[in-house]
Order: structure tokens, then C-alpha cells, then sequence
């Protein structure tokens, strides 16, 4: 089991970076367990290959940083689990080189569809700090309980519309 502690921030994307559709990519569905939490804190995921259970706890009520805790799962291990009664998330994980760093652009797929999210991770919480918001993105929306991916799962764009109209966002 690794843990670790990740820092992070999240912004919506107003339009796709030019040059994306060349980027490495891999489908990626999340099962959130338990399906009757409000925000479901332990996800299954398969993300192309690699399956993984994984539990995220903020600290220090920052949703900028999280305790991670992620268990490698095999083919047989994920099958069984991905059974669960869960809230379901499918999106498409784009890995896009951003001024020499790794934007993860999530393209959200199904009901979800027209809702694009950019995350980058760092080392630090200085280079967090002096981090600019890249020109592809509309808003950081890191503290945005709606967006994280516990709370997304299981929803439409209709029922988080309303809270994306604050930002003005257009669905892509």
C-alpha cells in the first residue's frame, strides 16, 4: 500500500489546449463506495490497465491536500469489486505537458458530458502557492466540493449546471 500526501490544485476548462487530441489519453471509470455516502470517500478505479482501490482524506480541511492511500488491484480483484453498489464516474484522461508540467485534463463522459476539469499536482507547497493559472482555464475550483470526484459521481450535468453558471462556464 503507498501513502502518500498529494497536493493539488483543479481548475475548469473553458476551452481544450491546443494540441490535446495528440496527447496520451486512457478511458478511466471510478466506482465510489459506499453508494449511500453523500461524498464518497473510497474509489475503485480503472485507468487503462491499471486497476486501483483507493482512499483520499483531506488534511487540515484544504482540499488542496489530501492524505492518499492507494492498494494495486489485479484483474480478477478489480472484476469482483467493480460489482459494488457504487456511484459511477467514466471520463477520459488526458496527460498534457503545460509549460513543462503535467496537466491531467479530465474529459467527463455520459451525463457528465460537456464538463472538463484540469488538475496539477506539486512537490510543495510553495510551488502550489506560486503556481499561475494556465490560459485554457476559467477558474480554480479546488475548494469546490461539487467538483471532486466523490460528489460528481453518479450525477448529470443538469443537477451541477446551477453551480457551474457562478463561473460562467460553458459546456464543452
Amino acid at each position: 500500500m503507498a501513502d502518500e500526501i498529494e497536493l493539488e490544485r483543479t481548475y475548469l476548462v473553458k476551452s481544450l489546449p491546443k494540441g490535446i487530441e495528440s496527447c496520451e489519453s486512457r478511458e478511466m471509470l471510478d466506482i465510489y463506495v459506499p453508494a449511500s455516502a453523500r461524498h464518497p470517500k473510497l474509489r475503485i478505479r480503472k485507468e487503462g490497465e491499471r486497476r486501483v482501490i483507493t482512499k483520499k482524506q483531506t488534511i487540515d480541511c484544504d482540499e488542496s491536500k489530501h492524505l492518499e492511500q492507494t492498494i494495486p488491484l489485479d484483474e480478477g480483484e478489480f472484476a469482483e469489486l467493480s460489482t459494488i453498489a457504487g456511484k459511477r464516474v467514466r471520463k477520459t484522461r488526458y496527460i498534457y505537458n503545460y509549460k513543462g508540467r503535467t496537466a491531467e485534463i479530465d474529459v467527463f463522459r455520459d451525463g457528465l458530458a460537456g464538463l472538463v476539469l484540469a488538475d496539477f499536482e506539486f512537490g510543495s507547497t510553495e510551488e502550489m502557492a506560486s503556481f499561475a493559472m494556465p490560459e485554457f482555464c476559467l477558474a480554480e475550483v479546488t475548494q469546490e466540493e461539487f467538483l471532486a470526484g466523490g460528489m460528481l459521481c453518479g450525477k448529470d450535468y443538469k443537477d451541477i449546471e446551477g453551480e457551474l453558471a457562478r463561473y460562467s462556464y460553458a459546456r464543452i
